[in-house]
Formats: C-alpha cells, structure tokens, sequence
C-alpha cells in the first residue's frame, strides 16, 4: 500500500494534532507568567492564613511560659529597647513568618514553580526564598510608611498598596531568581 502523500488531508490533520498537543503540553509546562501569579498569590492568601493562625498561638503559647516571659523581659531590659509584651509580640511574629516562609516555599516549589524546581526542595532555595521574603518585608514596609506618611493615604489603603508592592516583589524575585531555570551545559 502506497504511503500518503504529504498533500493528504487525513496526514495534515493528524500532523496539526500532534502539533497543538505539543503547543498546549509546552505551555502547560511552561505555564504563562500570570497562572504563575495567580498560583502564587493563592499560595500567599493560604500562607497569610497560617501566619495569622500561627501567631495567635505561639502568642498565646508564649504568654503560658514562665521562661520565655523571663528571656523576653530579660531582652527588654538588656535593650533597653521595648516592653517586655512588644519583645512577645515580636517573637510570636517571627515565629509564624518562619512557618508561613517555609509552607511558603514547600508550595511554591511544588505547584507555581514545579517546572522550574521539578518539585525538589533544596536548603540553598530555600535560603535564597527566605531573603526574598525578607526583600518583600522591607518593600511592604515602605510602601506602608511612604503611602501613609508622605502620600497621606488613609491606612488601609497604604495596607493594600504596600501588600501590593511586597507581591511584586517576592514574585519578581521567586520568578527570576529562586525558581528561576537554570542552564545545565
């Protein structure tokens, strides 16, 4: 039996088929940078969750512990710098940010940035991840302070505009730097 000639609508369709398949597989794999963002920012709303979980009970955890309200009022006097209650409060808000950077990062890993990170978890990553967050932290930070104190927004929105600067950073940077794909010449 005669092979079809290239001119055969049955080949051509066949081969536009195989064609898009392709496409569709690569763009999935590559996904487009805002199915990244959006995974991204779903990835952030849940660890917002857990870091305001998890602050409320490593709060409440550490007001329950004779000895951590010794070492934080020990702080406090040593620094000179704040109430015994603010040093808590600092303490039970790096200690729900650590949590909340590290799910950060096992979810980021494992679904916005899977392509690029094949799902491996690694401590340099994670540490590059983490001064990332720091990075968006002090954007935020910024943000704030400038919205509301030289731009005299009210608060709340000073709140949205700085939360919307600390995203594009720590999204800039997961996208070109963390996550970003390597060469392996």
């Amino acid at each position: 039996m005669p092979s079809p000639s290239p001119d055969d609508p049955a080949r051509s369709a066949a081969g536009r088929a195989v064609s898009i398949q392709a496409s569709l597989l690569a763009l999935w794999r590559g996904r487009a940078i805002s199915v990244k963002a959006a995974a991204f920012a779903l990835v952030g709303v849940v660890n917002t969750a857990i870091d305001y979980c998890v602050f409320l009970l490593a709060r409440s955890a550490y007001q329950h512990m004779p000895a951590a309200l010794w070492l934080f009022d020990t702080v406090a006097t040593d620094c000179r710098c704040s109430a015994p209650r603010t040093v808590l409060l600092i303490a039970a808000n790096v200690t729900s940010w650590t949590v909340a950077v590290t799910g950060s990062y096992v979810l980021n890993s494992s679904i916005t940035f899977a392509v690029e990170s094949g799902r491996q978890l690694r401590l340099n990553r994670y540490l590059v991840f983490i001064l990332a967050g720091v990075v968006g932290l002090v954007a935020n930070t910024a943000a704030l302070v400038f919205a509301a104190q030289v731009l005299l927004l009210p608060v709340y929105v000073a709140k949205a505009m700085a939360i919307l600067a600390s995203f594009v950073v720590n999204f800039s940077l997961s996208h070109f730097v963390v996550f970003r794909v390597r060469d392996n010449r």
